[in-house]
């Protein structure tokens, strides 16, 4: 038995981020550990339901309810105001756990400031990862090539000096890269399924666990309709919603096919009025509860964001991946590649393809076939209590 621990978790205010970490902590929190939670107050709530202590401290970053477009386009864009968030958020930090330094630090890929804080308070941290790792030749094959450019400019030369100092300031002298990219110990939140070149990961590193999903009936329940004899669920997820062209063609792919009942999650900035006019056997909605409806679906137009992926290996549901950003391309491509769906770009994601790739996915038995086996695989990876074991065997004193 692992006596009592102060365990801190650090996260940024993103659904994405969030969502994968909460049953774990809801494990720590069960197994007697007092979690301490550092979050920005638009999460509080969520996070407080896990059993969690909140530790609420103001972001700079985008919220989840703004426009996608507020990220920017390019790779500088994307990735400045995490910097910059994270040098304004460390005198919270330092400040509000003050005579209350944890024992251990669980910490979500974008929090910068969690690693800085475990270094100061010479505790071990590990990194929750709710999407892919690096594996051996990331850096050479990946990293390398997209920073070739940015890295020649003014700008880019600038983000990295000013990387630099804040880590040295803080006594880290790790490569900006390294230490955003490449953690002491990884605990990754999603299936081994889902990881280009798994052969190559190290796994004395990073430790697979699945999917942590739970309990999700506070989400609310949804009934398949009477008469539906195929359903579909379309959604791109949180944060890249803006799409009601796209929105349109899934109307048009299944609006007036005989037999289906398409489920259409479109997110907060989107006005249903905007998609024309609504077929009876189709429902618009800004939320859905979407694993509820997935252990009940046929068929998943997803983003391939890491979460909804995930899910639909989970329920063995055939997928069409209409990736939107960052890892959803090559969440995309191990789909396609694993045989359990369809990739998609936007722009060719018209109501005939849709519907083509739809029919053809939903009637072939070796993806079903190739969804049981996953969906077997995955559920031995060994989830939310495994995860916790990992955790608990981190940290630093175990007392009988």
């Amino acid at each position: 038995m692992t006596s009592r621990a102060h365990i801190a978790m650090f996260s940024i205010a993103a659904h994405g981020h969030v969502n994968p970490s909460l049953e774990v902590i809801r494990e720590l929190v069960a197994r007697g550990h007092r979690v301490t939670y550092a979050i920005p107050p638009v999460f509080a709530k969520k996070v407080a339901e896990t059993g969690a202590e909140v530790k609420p401290w103001t972001s700079t970053l985008p919220s989840p309810d703004d426009d996608p477009e507020a990220w920017g386009s390019t790779l500088l864009d994307n990735v400045e105001p995490f910097l910059d968030d994270a040098i304004q958020a460390l005198p919270q930090l330092i400040e509000a756990y003050e005579g209350d330094e944890p024992d251990l630090v669980l910490h979500d890929i974008a929090s910068y400031p969690a690693r800085v804080l475990a270094h100061r308070w010479g505790v071990p941290a590990i990194s929750l990862s709710p999407a892919m790792v690096a594996w051996e030749g990331y850096e050479k094959e990946v990293a390398e090539p997209m920073w070739e450019e940015p890295k020649k400019t003014e700008r880019g030369r600038a983000y990295y000096a000013r990387f630099h100092a804040w880590l040295e300031e803080n006594g880290i002298t790790l490569h900006p890269d390294a230490f955003g990219g490449r953690p002491d110990r990884s605990i990754v939140l999603i299936p081994k399924a889902l990881q280009p070149n798994a052969d190559r990961v190290d796994e004395s590193v990073y430790s697979f666990v699945g999917a942590c999903q739970g309990d999700r009936g506070a989400e609310g329940d949804w009934q398949r309709p009477a008469g539906a004899e195929r359903v579909a669920l379309v959604s791109l997820g949180s944060a890249f919603t803006k799409q009601p062209g796209f929105y349109r063609e899934c109307v048009k792919a299944f609006g007036d096919l005989p037999g289906w009942h398409l489920v259409l999650s479109v997110g907060k900035h989107i006005d249903p009025a905007e998609l024309g006019e609504i077929p009876a056997n189709v429902e618009v909605r800004s939320w859905v509860p979407q694993l509820a409806i997935l252990k009940q679906a046929d068929l998943f137009v997803t983003h391939a964001g890491a979460g909804g992926s995930q899910e639909g290996l989970a329920t063995a549901t055939p997928m069409i991946a209409v990736p939107q950003a960052v890892d959803q391309f090559g969440n995309a491509e191990m789909l396609h590649g694993l045989g359990v769906a369809r990739y998609l770009p936007t722009e060719e994601a018209t109501g005939e393809a849709l519907r083509e790739a739809a029919l053809a996915l939903v009637d072939d038995p070796e993806v079903a076939r190739r969804l049981k086996e996953i969906q077997a695989q995955t559920a031995r990876e060994g989830g939310t209590r495994r995860a916790a074991d990992l955790i608990e065997a981190e940290l630093p004193a175990r007392r009988g």
